[in-house]
């Protein structure tokens, strides 16, 4: 099955879009793969960086945590 693509419309700052074709020109790159990319891995740092936060300030309470069964187990017998 052949991927869906959408196009997004932005502006960038002119010598930057320069930098970028020619990067991609130069290393036969094509220049919506290179954008679909770079915008792939930022998300992904982004994301990371927000589930560090999360675990840094989880951790402290990570010794009142159940195991995943055990909370299971225990919703299983509330049940009328």
């Amino acid at each position: 099955m052949k991927e869906q693509k959408a196009s997004l419309a932005f502006k960038i700052d002119v010598r930057l879009a320069d930098r970028v074709r020619s990067f991609c020109r130069e290393r036969g790159v094509k220049y919506g793969f290179f954008i679909e990319k770079a915008l792939e891995e930022r998300l992904q740092r982004e994301e990371l960086k927000e589930d560090l936060l999360d675990l840094k300030v989880l951790r402290p309470s990570e010794k009142e945590a159940v195991s995943l069964e055990d909370y299971l187990k225990d919703k299983a017998h509330e049940r009328p």
